[in-house]
């Protein structure tokens, strides 16, 4: 059985999205963030970093939230979260998860806290605001490429690139220009929010409304 370690509205939030694509058995650990537990010893045993998530499958540990929904999607290729390997769309998908993981979600961590990047706390707003710009610019990025080769990322099938993205603009909800504005991005997140197992991903974190 999976063991997702994790905190509700977190990027553990995606290989939870997956998890319950899947159907296979799997167990949430709660982090308690609000006592610091991702810094206890025992959790740094499992991620040296202090960062959520982690996925526990068997003697496999992983941290790193791109790396765990490889994993998932190559171990479970039944559950269509990634192209076939080899096949004409694999590489679109490498380039959009890239693209999530490595640019955006960077982004979105300066957005929630700037303080961490700058020694002057005058310069905190400057750095929040700047940093929304680049993320609206992304984001109406991906609503231009949807434009053309939606409604999902790759096309025509869902992939957890779109899981990724959903991820994104629930972050971005309170920015202001969010992503729900976008009309080609907000097809795109409203058609994962009516998927069921992001519905009950949702429901088990007890986000609440909006979640986009």
């Amino acid at each position: 059985m999976y063991e997702l370690y994790h905190y509700p509205g977190y990027a553990s939030m995606l290989p939870h999205f997956l998890l319950e694509e899947i159907g296979a058995p799997f167990q949430l650990r709660l982090v308690d963030r609000a006592h610091n537990e991702q810094k206890s010893a025992a959790y740094k045993k499992l991620n040296p970093r202090g960062l959520i998530p982690v996925l526990v499958d068997g003697d496999t540990v992983l941290y790193e939230t791109a790396a765990i929904c490889l994993y998932l999607a190559d171990k479970h290729p039944e559950a269509e979260l990634a192209p076939p390997c080899g096949g004409p769309e694999r590489g679109p998908f490498y380039k959009w998860l890239m693209f999530l993981a490595n640019t955006v979600h960077p982004e979105t961590m300066i957005y929630f806290h700037p303080e961490r990047y700058t020694h002057e706390a005058a310069g905190v707003d400057a750095i929040k605001d700047a940093v929304e710009e680049r993320l609206t610019e992304m984001f109406q990025f991906i609503d231009d490429q949807l434009a053309q080769h939606g409604p999902y990322l790759t096309g025509a099938q869902v992939s957890l690139a779109d899981h990724y993205l959903l991820m994104m603009a629930h972050w971005g909800r309170n920015m202001k220009a969010p992503p729900r504005d976008m009309i080609h991005l907000r097809r795109n997140v409203d058609l994962m929010l009516a998927r069921p197992a992001v519905q009950r991903a949702l429901a088990t974190e007890g986000l609440s409304a909006p979640m986009i």
